[in-house]
């Protein structure tokens, strides 16, 4: 009985019991090189981490000659997209405590990027808002970052950076309301 052939399934189970997938390989190896189903997304999750760290490090060198870190750049975007905000409102749309805003905004306001003052709505809280000089840095910075895109992009043709966009769009919007373009 040890001669007859092993037909398909019991070649696949006793494969799957030694610790081998479909295609022969050992399972760690086919995760590894992203095949096998939990491989594709540890595959695309490292690819997505990797383009994103690299499109990071590419803004926070163009961001550098205007003295802003990448945490204090997002949170003039947000200040002149949605401004004036208060402190607290300001710090949900970052996703961080309302402690850490206030670390970003001193700096912001030091540069005078941005101002603070009680909200005429309610005096216990500070409303800040941009200045001129932060809404003209976040013209400057989002030239920058477009160009900082490009060249982390530069490898796709125009057809495949339309389609990253249609993807990470959908992912977005997938996102809680609050969470969304942060």
């Amino acid at each position: 009985m040890d001669n007859v052939p092993a037909g398909p399934g019991q070649l696949k189970h006793e494969q799957l019991k030694h610790g081998q997938a479909e295609h022969g390989q050992p399972e760690q190896e086919q995760a590894e090189h992203g095949q096998g189903a939990h491989g594709q997304d540890h595959d695309v999750a490292d690819l997505f981490l990797r383009a994103a760290r690299r499109m990071r490090r590419h803004q926070s060198e163009k961001l550098a000659p205007l003295g802003l870190t990448p945490a204090q750049a997002r949170a003039l975007r947000v200040v002149v997209g949605g401004g004036p905000l208060r402190m607290v409102d300001l710090a949900d749309r970052l996703g961080i405590v309302p402690r850490s805003v206030t670390t970003l905004v001193d700096a912001l306001e030091s540069a005078g990027l941005v101002t603070r003052a009680p909200d005429p709505a309610n005096r216990r809280s500070l409303l800040v808002e941009a200045t001129e000089e932060g809404r003209a840095v976040r013209e400057r910075m989002a030239g920058m970052r477009r160009e900082a895109v490009r060249e982390v992009l530069a490898p796709l043709s125009a057809e495949q950076r339309e389609s990253l966009r249609e993807l990470l769009t959908v992912i977005d919007a997938a996102a809680p309301r609050h969470r969304r373009g942060c």
